[in-house]
């Protein structure tokens, strides 16, 4: 394909993006014009990868080495702008890291196997979370292939590296869990003879290092702030206090919260007992004298008068449960305003209080199988990520530099 000049690739641009329903368009030109007129400066007539870079050092000062750390939302904003011209010069197509709607899909064909894969997966015993990201991601990559004018029956191993590359960017467990996805989805497209070749067995690996993070805690202090700082007067806050009790003393997941049925508090024997929606597993925590009286509080002086079989619902009419895709993040966040506690760059969200006790249990010796068994986990390999969070432990282990010397 022959290279466009700078001008027209930004013009066929926005025709494009305008046509995908972008409507917001001020700061793009705003952005477009000033790379222009840097490109002129420049001498260059028609757009590259260090063209883009140079622009964004001198304006904004994000230089390459950045790309390394966290990016604040104003620097990821600008380098979307000069991420958006590659991709459109390489494929004539945009990859939109945030879809402006949710059917993405147009062409009727590709529509009914996405429907058909929804099943599918819902055959397979997926949960909703699960099926749900399956899907979508499916639905990208036939819209990738939509972009090309590509049918199933013209896809090959380029093609799906093509649509791999479009997910720079990412994180390395993002882009690992888009190939996971991929993978069932060809195997599907197998399964229904659309394609012929099991190309699933051919996919890359994306070598994700799941452990590489330190979990966020919270210090003790920090958690009697951010419990303080609830108004238990208020229903509302009857509500966050229960909430927030069942996830940093009993460690109990996001979602198993919100699904919680009034149902499954066993009063007389004092004890919580449901079965665990990522595991399927039925698990039994103790209903403690404090969390049973949080629940009580909740149950008499601040729940909305429902139908609802589920113990938390919201407090807006028509006072339902809590969405899917609610992961209870603004609650956490509400109060820590309010208990003026610092972000420091961690992420504080419902499951940093699982975090948190998890570190307080490894702190007072318990044992690996243990903690496992409380967090709910299948394998205790996916308890170890937490070892890491007793700094106290991992001092004890540190090798002076006398010891190294010795072993040599």
């Amino acid at each position: 394909m022959q290279k466009q000049l700078l001008t027209e690739l930004i013009h066929d641009l926005e025709q494009e993006m305008l046509q995908l329903g972008y409507r917001h368009m001020k700061f793009y030109r705003r952005r477009w014009k000033m790379l222009i007129q840097f490109a002129h400066e420049q001498g260059e007539r028609f757009y590259s990868e260090r063209l883009g870079m140079d622009f964004i050092a001198k304006h904004f000062h994000i230089l390459e080495t950045d790309l390394n750390r966290a990016l604040s939302n104003s620097e990821r904003s600008e380098l979307r702008i000069i991420q958006m011209i590659e991709d459109f010069q390489l494929h004539r197509f945009i990859f939109r890291r945030y879809y402006k709607h949710n059917e993405i899909l147009k062409n009727p064909y590709f529509v009914a196997i996405k429907n058909q894969f929804n099943s599918y997966c819902k055959d397979k015993g997926y949960s909703k979370a699960t099926i749900e990201y399956r899907v979508n991601e499916s639905a990208r990559f036939m819209d990738y292939l939509d972009s090309q004018s590509v049918s199933f029956k013209e896809i090959n191993l380029t093609l799906i590296h093509g649509y791999i590359k479009t997910l720079s960017g990412y994180t390395c467990g993002t882009v690992s869990q888009n190939i996971c996805s991929m993978r069932i989805f060809l195997r599907f497209l197998l399964e229904i003879g659309e394609i012929q070749i099991d190309f699933s067995e051919k996919m890359p690996i994306a070598h994700g290092r799941r452990q590489t993070l330190i979990p966020s805690v919270w210090t003790a202090d920090e958690m009697k702030k951010l419990l303080a700082a609830i108004d238990r007067g208020s229903p509302k806050g009857k509500r966050d206090y229960a909430i927030i009790l069942l996830a940093c003393c009993l460690g109990m997941r996001c979602i198993d919260i919100k699904r919680l049925k009034i149902s499954e508090l066993h009063w007389e024997e004092k004890k919580i007992v449901f079965i665990q929606s990522k595991t399927k597993i039925p698990i039994s925590f103790p209903l403690t004298q404090e969390i049973g009286w949080a629940v009580i509080d909740y149950l008499k002086y601040g729940r909305p008068k429902t139908d609802s079989p589920y113990l938390f619902v919201r407090h807006l009419a028509p006072f339902c449960p809590f969405s899917e895709g609610s992961h209870l993040a603004s609650i956490i966040k509400g109060y820590m305003r309010l208990a003026h506690i610092p972000k420091l760059g961690k992420k504080r969200g419902m499951h940093s209080l699982r975090h948190t006790l998890a570190s307080v249990l490894f702190e007072n010796d318990t044992s690996l199988s243990t903690i496992s068994d409380i967090l709910g986990h299948i394998d205790t390999n996916s308890t170890v990520v937490y070892l890491k969070i007793d700094t106290k432990k991992l001092k004890e282990c540190a090798l002076t530099f006398g010891d190294t010397v010795n072993h040599e």
